[in-house]
């Protein structure tokens, strides 16, 4: 199926002459009836019939709305325009509105790449584009759109983790930009069947489930934490490493190994612990001292 015009005039237009219609045709029927001339009589009826007829084809499309016509089953077309119009007479006139729609998807809980059990949710706008698809190709097609879209949501999560901590990852809670436009790419492909047009989609919640919620906040945490000091510590090995050799050039001195390891050594601890550094003065070796006097 797919939409097309059908047969529609201007109804005011069309009304005023029917009208017209009507009145010639009393007209007629009494200049008929005065003059006994038969023919008269019944061209009078017969064009108040007509015009009555055609007055009952009398419809109205509203905006942002259109009328899908049908004639003892026969799909004839659709009105898209706005205002009043005459159409086909004994036809069955089907409203479907165009206007533009929200449909808020129910809380799914799904397992990402990683197999973590997540809740996610989403809101998706459409419209109706197509009404002979939305009305003929599917079976009542709000409800084919909640199904596809809860479907398109669960595919969609499946494809990638919740988390990670390598930026170069696509992730649902650090991509939700690029999820929604695959999202959105899929739901076209599904709703295209039932002439269905996807304006936006957009994760309107997005967490772990609440029985590993506890759990994996800790490995957050802890990946957090593991990725810091890795951080630190490179700092640490790079300013050490810098001090060293600012220290040997500028005051011109030579450390043995024993010494050097012991300066590297002090410098990482002060460095890299989270606490601050007491300082410690070597007043010189006691024992060596006590043995000279």
């Amino acid at each position: 199926m797919k939409d097309k015009n059908t047969f529609h005039v201007n109804g005011y237009l069309g009304l005023l002459v029917l009208i017209g219609l009507l009145i010639g045709g009393g007209y007629l029927f009494f200049i008929g009836v005065e003059t006994e001339t038969s023919w008269k009589i019944i061209t009078a009826i017969l064009m108040g019939l007509i015009a009555i007829i055609f007055m009952s084809s009398l419809t109205i499309v509203s905006p942002n709305q259109s009328k899908a016509i049908l004639f003892f089953g026969q799909y004839l077309g659709t009105i898209k325009s706005n205002g009043l119009f005459i159409t086909t007479p004994f036809t069955q006139k089907i409203n479907v509105s165009l206007k533009v729609r929200n449909f808020n998807s129910s809380l799914l809980k799904v397992n990402d790449s990683d197999g973590n059990p997540v809740e996610i949710s989403a809101v998706v706008v459409y419209r109706v584009k197509d009404t002979a698809k939305a009305l003929f190709d599917v079976d009542y097609y709000q409800e084919f759109i909640e199904i596809q879209s809860e479907t398109a949501i669960r595919h969609i999560a499946t494809q990638y983790p919740y988390d990670t901590f390598n930026d170069d990852d696509i992730t649902l809670r650090g991509n939700t930009g690029k999820v929604s436009e695959e999202l959105a790419t899929e739901l076209q492909e599904r709703l295209g069947v039932a002439g269905v047009e996807v304006i936006e989609t957009r994760l309107n919640h997005l967490a772990y489930a609440t029985e590993i919620a506890s759990a994996m906040l800790q490995r957050q945490q802890a990946k957090a934490i593991l990725a810091a000091r890795q951080t630190i510590v490179e700092g640490a090995v790079s300013m050490t490493q810098m001090a060293l050799e600012q220290i040997e050039e500028g005051q011109d001195m030579t450390f043995s190994d024993d010494r050097k390891i012991q300066l590297i050594n002090n410098l990482l601890v002060s460095i890299i612990t989270d606490k601050g550094t007491q300082p410690v003065i070597n007043t010189g070796d006691a024992t060596r001292n006590s043995n000279d006097n």
